[in-house]
């Protein structure tokens, strides 16, 4: 295996099992404080963490065997490598990871009597599914144009996730704040990474690929090709184009999944106009009130 790869590919080992340490003691130091909470706030932080455990093993799994699907590179001769195995692994990830931020958005919008946020909130699973259909199109049939499609309705997704905290902004208290304020930060950058280099890259490959009359698979040729074809190549030339987003998929992300876990806590109480006052969280003041609650 040569250097660089042998190197990067360690590097992403070794992150998976920190991250994999660092889900452990952070989903014990939630459960134990788990009872101090409002019962909404309790049930958020463990669906959270389970949320969270799904995207951090299947991240951990795809460090150790990473895969280029529509070329259907791998580092490691194994089945554990074909493309299906590491797709699935990937859509059940993602997919978690999605519900963890419709599940904060919602929790944040409630607080914050935001129907639009709530409204918003409601739309990201749905997307990251469709997004997620495009995706095993594109390796299947290994036409970069469903990356194209994949990668933009993930922009938008993270888009519209950050417009829904523009509007949560104003009602949101001043100690939630720079936990919005973050979120919109990482949001817009994500954004235009994703259509400043990302989606332009795929876009670009395919471009190059019908210009060369490079032929594609159907779905079942596809799928039989991803379940019984993978090659094994450690080339950095070969795995250099992957190595940035791979990189911080597979760290940054993770640890905002982590993350995660913890923000029902630190955000105080939901609101339950049909029930009695909740107790608060020392952490937070109050949210604002609706006005005709009042």
């Amino acid at each position: 295996m040569s250097s660089p790869t042998q190197t990067w590919w360690t590097l992403l080992c070794a992150v998976a099992a920190i991250n994999l340490l660092a889900w452990l003691v952070s989903a014990t130091w939630a459960t134990r404080r788990a009872q101090r909470l409002h019962p909404a706030n309790r049930a958020a932080s463990r669906l959270q963490m389970l949320l969270s455990a799904g995207y951090v093993l299947g991240c951990a799994y795809r460090s150790a065997f990473p895969v280029f699907d529509i070329r259907r590179l791998c580092l490691v001769d194994s089945w554990l490598s074909s493309v299906i195995v590491g797709r699935s692994v990937a859509t059940v990830a993602e997919l978690c990871f999605a519900a963890q931020w419709a599940l904060l958005m919602r929790g944040m919008a409630r607080r914050a009597d935001s129907a639009a946020g709530v409204a918003l909130s409601r739309l990201v699973v749905p997307l990251i599914a469709v997004a997620e259909l495009c995706s095993w199109y594109a390796v299947l049939t290994t036409s970069n144009i469903g990356h194209v499609f994949e990668e933009s309705i993930w922009g938008l997704c993270v888009a519209l996730l950050v417009a829904g905290l523009v509007l949560l902004w104003p009602r949101c208290a001043t100690p939630a704040r720079p936990l919005v304020a973050a979120a919109c930060a990482l949001g817009i950058g994500y954004v235009v990474y994703m259509f400043g280099v990302d989606v332009p890259m795929y876009w670009a490959r395919w471009v190059r690929d019908s210009a060369q009359g490079r032929p594609v698979l159907d779905l079942a040729q596809g799928l039989a090709d991803a379940s019984r074809r993978w090659v094994v190549s450690s080339r950095w030339a070969d795995w250099k184009t992957e190595v940035v987003w791979m990189t911080l998929y597979f760290s940054v992300a993770v640890w905002l999944s982590i993350g995660m876990i913890h923000v029902p806590a630190w955000l105080g109480p939901h609101r339950d106009p049909a029930g009695p006052p909740a107790r608060r969280h020392p952490d937070l003041a109050a949210w604002p009130r609706n006005s005709a609650r009042s």
